[in-house]
């Protein structure tokens, strides 16, 4: 796919903090402004920001979570859709249109004509541009279907933006991610010198991830809420034949077929904001194990171990923040799967006992 990539803002992802002005009733779109669309021309300075904040760690077996940087990128064949309202009526001006990257820039004609000049109009957008988009009955919000069976990639929504009406020229939407990043780094963590280097990575699933929902963008608040819909699935990973190394020195992120050195190239994928429930979010490892001598002993290899490694727990509140890259830590412990025994021995005496009839001793 041919990518036009963005610079990337130093940002914070805005906090959800209260209930975002929006409703679920599927209420139709209103109808678009009339006229040709031959008016005003607006062009749109368009940046993807991530969130700059440390993510608290925790740990899953050894390590915790961290935060990386992935280039955002948007497809240059892709358009946006475009929303917008007046801002001191709530008037709908702009009706989830579609603009298109012209070439130079991303730009689309309206026709203001209708509009009855207000005084600022209220801009915000979303990509990619889907069909359908539904209205709160006054305007004030929009919601965004999506799922992980339409596309792998996560929406992205803009900050909403107010211009005054003889100000509209350039229009500058600032995209942020309203899903999560997610991937993961393996590392052996095996204490005994001896038991190190043994580990066969085979196949690493996540379960349970929250893949369809609709956001609630609330254009006069700023904020946005994710509804989340009753649809969960598994994500493999990772699927092969590779080698673990030993140490957090020797970590490497989990790519789809193999291990590998940069974030940008391991297997990541994207998740609706969920909440971390007990039992319920996990990660499952499958592994082999090369066989090794000990002590003129030989221990025959294993396949087909698994380990499994729960979510809760390691965020705060466990929940999913939207707009967060998280890479989770998994480390695998060959020792625990060889329990050695210890034996005490000891000697008494004989216990003496002559039975009369001196047959039976």
């Amino acid at each position: 796919m041919n990518a036009h990539s963005f610079s990337i803002l130093a940002a914070a992802i805005l906090l959800l903090g209260g209930t975002a002005c929006v409703k679920m009733d599927d209420i139709p779109s209103p109808g678009k402004p009339g006229g040709s669309p031959a008016g005003k021309k607006l062009s749109f300075d368009v940046t993807v920001t991530r969130d700059g904040k440390a993510i608290p760690t925790g740990a899953i077996t050894k390590g915790g979570v961290d935060s990386g940087d992935k280039i955002a990128t948007m497809d240059q064949d892709i358009p946006f859709g475009l929303i917008g309202l007046d801002a001191e009526s709530g008037e709908l001006l702009i009706d989830n249109a579609s603009v298109h990257n012209r070439g130079t820039g991303y730009s689309a004609m309206f026709d203001n004509s209708l509009w009855q000049m207000p005084t600022l109009v209220r801009f915000s957008a979303y990509y990619p541009h889907v069909d359908r988009l539904t209205y709160e009955s006054d305007n004030s919000g929009y919601s965004i279907p999506f799922s992980a069976n339409e596309t792998e990639a996560g929406p992205l929504v803009s900050k909403t933006v107010e211009k005054a009406i003889d100000q509209l020229n350039m229009v500058p939407l600032e995209f942020q991610h309203i899903t999560n990043d997610i991937g993961y780094k393996i590392c052996d963590v095996t204490p005994d010198p001896q038991l190190q280097g043994l580990i066969h990575l085979r196949k690493v699933t996540a379960t349970n991830v929250a893949s369809a929902g609709v956001f609630l963008n609330d254009l006069e608040g700023g904020r946005g809420l994710w509804h989340r819909q009753a649809y969960y699935r598994s994500v493999v990973v990772f699927e092969g034949d590779a080698v673990v190394g030993v140490g957090s020195s020797n970590e490497k992120f989990i790519g789809y077929d193999t291990l590998v050195d940069r974030m940008a190239d391991s297997h990541r994928y994207y998740s609706i904001p969920d909440d971390i429930e007990i039992g319920k979010q996990c990660v499952e490892v499958i592994y082999d194990v090369d066989g090794f001598k000990i002590e003129n002993f030989e221990y025959a290899p294993l396949k087909n171990q698994t380990a499994k490694y729960m979510l809760y727990g390691l965020l705060p509140d466990n929940v999913f923040v939207y707009g967060k890259q998280y890479t989770f830590h998994l480390g695998l412990d060959v020792s625990k799967l060889y329990k050695q025994i210890s034996f005490s021995a000891s000697v008494s005496d004989w216990e003496t006992k002559i039975y009369e009839n001196n047959d039976d001793f």
